[in-house]
């Protein structure tokens, strides 16, 4: 009877170590997903140039059109609504949140340290660019693991040549 039980118990620990083992796989794929999402985001945000200052020659970036560049490239690539909310088949579950969206313009000085404390990033950027921190919540299949939450950080540079 004490093999029966112990078998019983073993099966029960193996199926939580597997169930685990998914979750932690699942958790990994969200984030490498999420991440790229946000690299791109940042990247064509970088590329929106104000086109009036450039007229006289000012490399900057226009901040609306950036920021729409990112709500755009976060829906499009994570498959999310208006909202930032998951839309079904996607591989998230929980609202996504821009946390932090900064437009480093040309008025600073290049090359320019950017710093943000309160999320322990730190960038340099060598030419206009933008700094995207996103916080994105892993879904959990088996609910074994705790809850699994990023901040996402992404910066990009404009690219002219």
């Amino acid at each position: 009877m004490a093999k029966l039980v112990f078998g019983i118990l073993m099966a029960v620990v193996w199926w939580m170590l597997h169930a685990l083992q998914m979750d932690e796989e699942l958790a990994m794929g969200t984030v490498h997903e999420a991440k790229r999402a946000v690299d791109r985001a940042a990247h064509a945000a970088a590329q929106q140039v104000d086109r009036e200052k450039l007229e006289i020659g000012d490399l900057t970036l226009d901040p609306g059109r950036a920021q729409s560049a990112v709500l755009a490239y976060l829906r499009e690539n994570l498959r999310l609504d208006g909202n930032l909310m998951p839309v079904p088949g996607s591989f998230l579950r929980e609202e996504v949140r821009i946390e932090h969206f900064a437009v480093i313009g040309s008025e600073a000085g290049f090359p320019y340290t950017y710093r943000n404390d309160a999320f322990e990033y730190e960038v340099t950027l060598q030419r206009p660019g933008v700094v995207l921190i996103v916080h994105v919540s892993c879904p959990r299949l088996f609910g074994v693991m705790s809850p699994v939450e990023w901040d996402l950080k992404g910066s990009a540079e404009m690219v002219y040549d």
